[in-house]
């Protein structure tokens, strides 16, 4: 197969381009063969991605908001509504709404999903032996992680920290927290870190996801990697106070996290809707600091979070919906030097094999938009895609 007169975005090339901008890409079985400059370098006839990286989703609670309702911006409320509706869950329940997500993000171009999993107690919920089985079933479709997520405070108890570590590492996991303003903060992180070293297991963690501007699990975080000289791998989900805070704190956070390697995930479409009033129009818009994280050499992930539950109401999985909104709210341009949030810097955090460069030799799993140039990336064209995995179209989509 070849493809022809395409844009490859910069971040995105692990070839030498010289000054070429126009680029013909030839496939052969389930690899790139070739990537050479078109001879026309003034028509691209649409924009080459690596398939896309989904680095933090919630795929046991989609497709619920019809039971629960949605919380329409308060967090909390969203937390307490699913717990009630988790007391119900059983594998029956919730292969359904599982597989839907799945099926979701494979038709919409996803070779990779990380997903939380509600664990609020020390035995495993009924969703992980649903993970595990699903995992197995998609294996060669789109490669499936999963975070245990867990109330930090949850971790005070020694014997359920313990039990829950134990299972995240039989099932191949990442142990997580949900950590916000926490009483005992440090104490309670340096025994999810105890965890981990003693496991060999990564950790990703909900984080400072509010507007409060004394919250300080991030930091807290860094300086906990640097101190204990942590190296499995962390990732920070939200990180929304970061925004509120002075400059000059938030700078500290950021160069103690560029220090420590922490991979930072913004979760757009979930915090515009839960940060901010609800009876006025809502001046904070719920986004990290991207742009000083970028400076600073962390190249922050967009991921989906929520999908039509109390979180988030409305979406899909489709991470090109979710890369239109981050560059819409947080500035993000050119919108195509941002395009690694989507595929490049997720796979880094998720420790995937293939980092998401396109270059010669690499899988020949790509999304082909029919965007043609910077401007249309958001919009109709900019959806309008063809999925190719491994070497062979899957789905043409023409909305």
């Amino acid at each position: 197969m070849k493809l022809e007169s395409l844009r490859i975005p910069s971040r995105l090339r692990g070839f030498a381009a010289g000054d070429a901008q126009v680029f013909d890409v030839t496939l052969a079985g389930d690899r790139v063969q070739a990537v050479v400059p078109s001879a026309s370098q003034s028509q691209p006839r649409g924009t080459l991605l690596s398939a896309l990286v989904e680095a933090h989703a919630h795929i046991d609670k989609n497709y619920t908001v019809q039971e629960v309702g949605a919380a329409e911006g308060n967090l909390f409320a969203a937390i307490d509504r699913m717990a009630q509706h988790r007391a119900g869950w059983s594998g029956q329940t919730l292969r359904p709404r599982m597989e839907r997500a799945l099926r979701e993000a494979w038709q919409s171009g996803t070779r990779a999903l990380r997903t939380h999993i509600d664990w609020v107690e020390g035995e495993p919920p009924a969703a992980l032996a649903v993970f595990e089985a699903l995992r197995e079933e998609w294996r060669g479709r789109i490669e499936l992680q999963f975070v245990s997520l867990t109330p930090l405070d949850l971790f005070a108890d020694l014997a359920a920290g313990e039990r829950i570590a134990r299972e995240v590492k039989r099932a191949g996991g990442v142990l997580g927290a949900f950590v916000y303003r926490n009483e005992g903060l440090v104490h309670k992180l340096g025994r999810v870190f105890d965890l981990a070293q003693d496991h060999g297991l990564g950790l990703d963690f909900h984080v400072d996801e509010g507007l409060d501007a004394d919250a300080s699990g991030l930091r807290s975080i860094a300086q906990l990697m640097r101190a204990r000289d942590f190296r499995r791998g962390v990732v920070c989900g939200h990180c929304c106070s970061l925004a509120m805070q002075d400059d000059a704190v938030a700078s500290e956070t950021l160069a103690l996290c560029a220090g420590a390697g922490i991979h930072i995930v913004a979760l757009p479409t979930t915090n515009l809707y839960l940060q901010g009033a609800w009876d006025r129009t809502p001046v904070p818009r719920g986004i990290t600091r991207i742009h000083e994280a970028a400076a600073r050499g962390l190249r922050a992930s967009l991921a989906t979070d929520n999908v039509q539950d109390a979180f988030y109401p409305y979406g899909s999985y489709d991470l090109l919906e979710t890369f239109g909104l981050g560059v819409q709210m947080a500035h993000l341009a050119p919108a195509e030097e941002w395009l690694d949030a989507i595929t490049i810097s997720p796979a880094k955090a998720l420790g995937l094999a293939w980092d998401g460069r396109i270059a010669p030799g690499c899988p020949a799993d790509l999304v082909l938009l029919a965007a043609t140039g910077e401007h249309e990336l958001v919009g109709p064209r900019g959806c309008r895609r063809t999925v190719i995995r491994g070497g062979q179209e899957i789905l043409e989509q023409t909305r």
